[in-house]
């Protein structure tokens, strides 16, 4: 039996020059790539790139509630409390597995912060948000 493969785009121009998803189904499994968000500041740019990861996971079916794992790219480490209140605040009760790591650089200077997200969904969860995918 295989299953169901969905690619969500969100329109980014990186997407098709680098040939990937925003997010990728396949069936339970939802994966977003890693994402940026504007803003003056490391807080202010985690909560636009967790903002758009919810955008992405809706269009696969999925919600912030599935998430079950995040991994966070900060080019400062110093940094990691304010990313990790913004990690909280917009997951709450959720608590996924998370790893934070401080990386040399994004993908462009401005750029402080990138978010990854996995999440399951459960097959009674969002079916309905899911068919009409």
């Amino acid at each position: 039996m295989s299953l169901f493969r969905q690619n969500v785009a969100s329109g980014s121009e990186f997407e098709a020059a680098v040939g990937y998803s925003r997010a990728v189904r396949v069936g339970p499994h939802v994966a977003v790539a890693g994402t940026t968000g504007s803003g003056d500041n490391v807080a202010a740019q985690a909560r636009d790139a967790l903002r758009r990861i919810e955008i992405a996971l809706k269009q696969a079916g999925a919600a912030l509630t599935d998430v079950v794992r995040t991994r966070i790219y900060v080019t400062d480490i110093d940094h990691w409390r304010e990313v990790g209140d913004v990690h909280a605040q917009v997951f709450g009760e959720v608590r996924p597995v998370a790893t934070m790591v401080e990386v040399s650089a994004l993908i462009s200077p401005e750029l402080l912060v990138e978010i990854e997200a996995d999440a399951y969904v459960a097959a009674a969860d969002h079916a309905d948000a899911y068919a009409d995918s």
